[in-house]
């Protein structure tokens, strides 16, 4: 068994736990206690009272980590659940130490709509899953906006499933009816796409222009239908100035990078491993790998967004697009922490409190933050245990990584639900 980092529990009459440790979060790092009733943070400092659970200098304490963009397959046809359902997503992220996440709409059932978002969310209902869900809602040709406030994810081009526009022109006229929504865009230019379909390599077949395209035009679209918008799993270190200069002027607009853009690129693809190497966008140069890291680093990147897509290995081997990444969430961040010099403090945005307040719209509590009145879920790295990536050990269902047989400088020591610790 792994060490973990030292951990004491004591009883007391009534339940009311005491984590102490060293707290990260977006206003500093500090040795400090969380104090816990009913689920919520009540008080955080010293000398709260006595711990229940006490953390050593090795770990940090995080605010429940959130991956707003994942892929869990389940909807009312059951068509996709030999890949993963609500249920082994909710494992597979504690076991990545997140707590909360959002999922994509590109279900074969496509919530677009309050009936068919209501179907989806039934599904949810009774299985008391640790893992909090916020579901995005689909937009498509003609869809119109619900009448409760959702999410929404628009597919400028073709991806996986069926939810996609064929012209930018066609995204315009359905925008208009989704003035002031908070609009999520997979950029990826449907014509240039088209263009490019008879070219060798998937990255061939998607270069960086269609995202570059696709870029200009959403947030022209955040502009001009006053979104609140989000670019999602960006890859393409052109684009990067563009979003710069949108956030100088004002607009609304977030963007996302997943661990794959920053961890891997196209100098990494070899005859074997392409299969496994293949995502919508897909990997890029080097350079662009790099330009991804420091924006998470700098802030032009807002959210470290996994895009977990959860094919299995036959699919993968037939040319299905997306990597599965839950599991490894925390473990990667270690890696950013240890290897890439990522501070706690830049960690606790991008994995804690920006997630947080992309989905505190939609919840009646708050995430994201180490702060009373906010949820206390909590997830503990520790940064001196190393943890190898095993299949054995993966939670997915479709029961592979990316990752299989890379060693990261740290693990996740422990997450607590609403003050509880649950394994992992």
């Amino acid at each position: 068994m792994r060490a973990r980092c030292p951990l004491s529990a004591k009883r007391t009459q009534k339940f009311m736990p005491i984590i102490e440790g060293t707290l990260a979060d977006i206003d500093g790092v500090r040795r400090g206690q969380i104090a816990i009733d009913n689920g919520v943070i009540t008080a955080v400092g010293a000398n709260l009272g006595p711990a229940t659970h006490v953390f050593g200098a090795n770990c940090l304490i995080f605010a429940g980590m959130g991956d707003i963009h994942i892929h869990a397959r389940e909807d009312v046809t059951q068509k996709e659940t030999h890949k993963e359902t609500f249920a082994c997503a909710s494992s597979a992220a504690l076991h990545g130490g997140i707590l909360h996440v959002a999922d994509m709409p590109n279900n074969p059932a496509a919530p677009i709509d309050d009936v068919t978002y209501a179907v989806k969310e039934s599904l949810l209902a009774g299985q008391n899953l640790p893992v909090v869900f916020t579901l995005y809602a689909g937009i498509g040709p003609g869809t119109k906006p619900l009448i409760r406030n959702v999410p929404y994810k628009a597919y400028m081009g073709p991806s996986v499933g069926d939810l996609f526009f064929s012209t930018l022109e066609q995204l315009d006229l359905t925008l208009s009816n989704y003035v002031g929504r908070a609009v999520s865009f997979h950029c990826e230019d449907p014509i240039l796409l088209e263009k490019h379909k008879g070219a060798a390599t998937h990255e061939e077949r998607r270069p960086p222009e269609c995202e570059l395209s696709a870029t200009r035009f959403a947030l022209a679209m955040i502009e001009k239908y006053r979104l609140t918008g989000k670019l999602c799993h960006y890859s393409a270190g052109e684009g990067l100035p563009l979003i710069r200069a949108a956030k100088a002027r004002g607009l609304s607009v977030t963007a996302e990078v997943t661990p794959h853009h920053v961890f891997f690129d196209t100098a990494q693809i070899t005859p074997s491993n392409r299969p496994w190497m293949q995502m919508n966008p897909p990997l890029r140069s080097p350079g662009d790998r790099a330009a991804m890291l420091e924006a998470l680093r700098d802030g032009t990147a807002d959210y470290l967004a996994t895009d977990h897509a959860p094919h299995t290995l036959v699919e993968k081997e037939r040319g299905v697009s997306g990597q599965p990444h839950l599991d490894t969430y925390g473990q990667f961040v270690t890696w950013l922490i240890v290897e890439q010099g990522f501070t706690p403090e830049r960690i606790a945005a991008i994995c804690s409190a920006n997630p947080g307040t992309f989905v505190n719209p939609y919840r009646a509590e708050k995430w994201g933050r180490l702060l009373p009145g906010y949820v206390a879920s909590l997830t503990v790295l520790d940064l001196k245990t190393p943890t190898t990536i095993r299949r054995e050990d993966l939670k997915t269902k479709c029961g592979w990584s990316p990752f299989e047989g890379m060693m990261f400088p740290g693990s996740v020591a422990a997450v607590f639900v609403r003050g509880n610790r649950v394994p992992v």
